[in-house]
């Protein structure tokens, strides 16, 4: 079978995957572990973008100030938003945002997107973006349009009802070439976002309840994606503690360490880091793949 081949056989990679509230709200408190996470050997740091938050959390940081901290205090490790709802932001200010952050980490943002949602703190509702989904996603996929134009270097020529974009070349190029890797958020069920999701580099299932489900959605990403196509990922959040031998053998090539949002601290993370994860499955250990990772 030609195309779209999940890295079964592949090391399971992990990355941390911060809240930016409280105690996190702050680049510069979120920069130093992930200063610690590179020399601990994690390959990637991603942080979430939000508003806004329920109570008790009150504070928030921005994720692409808190990235370009990120950026600047590391020299190998990927990083980038997971998930930025990119219907709610200019897609040409994105461009230069994504653009200068890439060139910024010599070419290590990875852009997670997704529609956005008002069930976490009605933060869309509460500053006036559109609430209808369906139209969320189109704007997102016309968003991702004028991203992939602009990532070009060429003049970037769009006009819609949504956007207008006349003529304008995002120079200089990201040092990423064609672009930006992009992973597209989703509802493992709904073939809407999979189409979606097939054209980019990534995968990342929302509201993931067992990973049989995963299954289903390596099988129809394999349909949806071009012959001879890239390597494509599959990220799944896990909280420590968690066994990713079923994701793994279910095609996921990266697991998110999951922090609760509520209670999240630096010394948590650290946590994380100096606990694992380890490496199993080198031939003496029984009943896990080969290259996966157990979470501690």
């Amino acid at each position: 079978m030609t195309g779209f081949v999940p890295r079964f056989t592949t090391l399971l990679r992990s990355a941390l995957w911060l809240p930016l509230f409280d105690e996190l709200a702050d680049p510069a408190v979120v920069a130093r572990p992930a200063a610690e996470a590179e020399e601990a050997g994690r390959p990637c740091v991603f942080v979430r973008d939000h508003l806004r938050r329920w109570a008790p959390v009150r504070q928030v940081a921005d994720q692409w100030i808190t990235a370009a901290a990120i950026a600047t205090a590391t020299e190998r490790l990927r990083f980038g938003p997971m998930v930025t709802p990119l219907a709610r932001r200019r897609p040409a200010k994105a461009a230069r945002e994504t653009v200068t952050l890439d060139r910024l980490g010599g070419g290590r943002l990875t852009l997670g997107v997704g529609p956005g949602s008002d069930r976490f703190a009605a933060e869309l509702s509460a500053t006036g973006e559109e609430l209808d989904d369906r139209r969320r996603g189109r704007l997102l996929d016309e968003s991702l349009e004028i991203l992939a134009a602009a990532w070009s270097g060429g003049p970037v020529h769009h006009h819609s009802r949504n956007f207008t974009v006349d003529g304008v070349a995002f120079l200089p190029r990201p040092v990423q070439r064609p672009g930006v890797p992009v992973w597209a958020a989703g509802l493992p069920g709904n073939i809407k976002p999979l189409r979606r999701t097939a054209r980019h580099d990534g995968f990342v299932p929302v509201n993931l309840e067992h990973p049989d489900q995963l299954a289903g959605v390596v099988t129809a990403i394999t349909a949806l994606r071009p012959p001879d196509t890239t390597p494509y990922d599959i990220a799944v959040p896990l909280a420590p503690g968690a066994d990713p031998a079923p994701c793994a053998q279910a095609g996921v090539t990266w697991w998110l360490a999951e922090f609760a949002s509520e209670t999240v601290t630096p010394d948590q993370v650290r946590g994380v880091l100096r606990d694992g994860p380890t490496a199993i499955g080198s031939g003496t250990d029984s009943g896990t793949d080969a290259g996966t990772e157990r979470i501690r």
